[in-house]
């Protein structure tokens, strides 16, 4: 089933990828599949392990499913001094 999702990228992920959002339609069957589509769109090199992902504005499950109309964030470890 297609799902329509917002996607937010912050910090490197906004860095890497030019924008700080984006919808798309997806038949990803989870969280764990929409980031696969999304670092092969974008040509990101982040693992999926090293990265936190939000959907709806709680912290997600990567085995999480798509909500039509949702908000799905990829969250980088974020480096600071």
């Amino acid at each position: 089933m297609m799902a329509t999702v917002r996607l937010l990228y912050f910090a490197s992920l906004r860095e890497a990828t030019g924008c700080d959002g984006e919808t798309v339609d997806s038949d990803a069957p989870d969280l764990a599949a929409l980031y696969a589509e999304t670092a092969a769109r974008h040509g990101l090199a982040w693992p999926r392990e090293r990265l936190r992902v939000a959907a709806d504005g709680a912290f997600a499950r990567w085995s999480d499913p798509l909500r039509d109309g949702g908000e799905v964030a990829f969250i980088p470890p974020v480096s600071g001094g």
